[in-house]
């Protein structure tokens, strides 16, 4: 006899309730729109994940799921974001090169690395970034590009590897670190740091969707479900985000990081209470 779909979702194949699916994949289409703002999608999407998924879902299962989800929301804002926005090649290409290698080998360890230890050091450098968004409210408004030649090849590469290993190991926020790092270093607007932070985003999570696949660590049914909702989510953030432009993707910078401090602070004190 067929199957209906709360049958089918709530049977082995996926291991949870249809209502359970459809709240993940309210919080992927949520995720998709963010993500495709500022970044941080992962803020609403992973938690998620870890509440939702079965008690024996191990932590790489929950990761590359929740990358598997992502991808799909990222490569559609990427899409939309080139059709009307360019970023030099010469920055981009570093960038992301480094952001695969960093994320690859940081999702190659994720498995070996506590968590709780890198908690409170995430929190930390989020509080700092949001201060430094705040006090400087020009910041990002104009695009002034600062490096040329070897000297921005090398900052790029530099940015995609470090926040590509954190990604690869943890994850939350890797697109905001990602734009405020192109924003404040390189001296790129919030938008243009937008486009480029996307294409970067998108690699390490191609990359984390490898190292996790290929131990076989994806559960794709569910993080299939997902990346529709995620997509969508994506295209209508990425189109709100250039009709609106740096000075709203900045005050949506400043919420998300708001948001992402009080989850890690949260985080934070329970490992100690």
């Amino acid at each position: 006899m067929p199957q209906t779909f709360a049958q089918l979702a709530a049977s082995p194949a996926l291991g949870i309730s249809v209502w359970v699916l459809a709240a993940l994949v309210v919080a992927a289409f949520v995720a998709g729109w963010v993500d495709s703002v500022v970044g941080g999608g992962g803020l609403i999407q992973l938690p998620a994940l870890v509440i939702a998924l079965p008690s024996d879902a191990t932590t790489p299962e929950v990761l590359g799921t929740n990358k598997l989800s992502s991808v799909a929301g990222t490569f559609v804002a990427t899409l939309t974001y080139l059709r009307k926005i360019r970023v030099p090649v010469a920055m981009v290409a570093p960038l992301i090169a480094a952001a695969f290698a960093g994320s690859a080998a940081g999702s190659s360890i994720a498995r070996f690395i506590p968590k709780e230890l890198l908690t409170p050091i995430v929190l930390v450098a989020v509080i700092v970034v949001g201060a430094y968004t705040w006090l400087k409210p020009n910041l990002g408004r104009t695009h002034e590009e600062r490096y040329v030649g070897w000297s921005r090849a090398w900052l790029s590469a530099l940015i995609g590897l470090v926040v590509g290993f954190y990604d690869g190991i943890l994850g939350p926020g890797t697109g905001s670190f990602f734009v405020i790092a192109i924003v404040a270093f390189l001296g790129f607007g919030f938008l243009q740091g937008t486009v480029a932070a996307k294409l970067a985003n998108l690699t390490t999570n191609i990359a984390s969707i490898l190292v996790f696949g290929l131990h076989g660590e994806l559960l794709w049914m569910i993080g299939g479900c997902m990346a529709v909702a995620n997509l969508a989510g994506g295209f209508i953030g990425a189109r709100m985000a250039m009709r609106h432009g740096n000075e709203f993707i900045r005050r949506v910078f400043l919420l998300v990081i708001t948001i992402l401090a009080a989850r890690l602070a949260w985080d934070t004190v329970s490992m100690w209470v």
